[in-house]
């Protein structure tokens, strides 16, 4: 068991992963692994998908990049894959919802439009990222949260800050 967690935190573009995952290691402590960042920094592309408007991540060199920190413990992860990441990597996992009116808006507003915008709203009314959470992780460790209000986001970070503090007191109770 490591000293502290590793969590993952994922959903469809425009859920609100990178805003959770930044409270979340403002609050805890953890690190936060911004997979999207860390593919820029490092080149980590296999190629440009002109259909989409956006870089193909390369996950192998993502993975191999970023496995020594996933082993140390401590970090939330935020992506909108998670089918690619080893299950040994993660404690536990959020899939973030969205109403897709919200959703919608959300995108429309970071220029999202075709076949990208028609897309990321399919993959949330068909909850394909939550169904692939399921498939790729012990399903006792996969966690729907809605992401709706700033409401929804001030449980979320309650509710996954209170996880971590239990995560913690379970690694003291097993060391003394």
């Amino acid at each position: 068991m490591r000293t502290l967690p590793n969590i993952l935190i994922t959903g469809t573009p425009g859920t609100g992963k990178s805003t959770l995952a930044q409270q979340v290691s403002e609050g805890s402590g953890l690190d936060w692994v911004d997979v999207s960042q860390i593919a820029k920094d490092n080149k980590l592309f296999e190629g440009f998908d002109s259909d989409y408007g956006c870089h193909v991540l390369n996950e192998e060199r993502l993975l191999d990049e970023i496995e020594d920190q996933m082993e140390e413990g401590g970090k939330v992860v935020d992506y909108h894959g998670c089918d690619f990441f080893p299950q040994r990597w993660f404690d536990i996992v959020f899939v973030l919802r969205t109403d897709n009116t919200r959703l919608y808006d959300r995108l429309v507003s970071r220029g999202y439009s075709g076949k990208k915008l028609e897309e990321n709203i399919q993959c949330e009314i068909f909850q394909t990222i939550l169904d692939e959470a399921r498939d790729s992780y012990e399903p006792s460790i996969v966690f729907e949260l809605p992401s709706n209000t700033s409401d929804d986001m001030e449980n979320n970070l309650e509710k996954i800050a209170q996880w971590v503090e239990q995560y913690k007191n379970n690694v003291n109770a097993i060391e003394m």
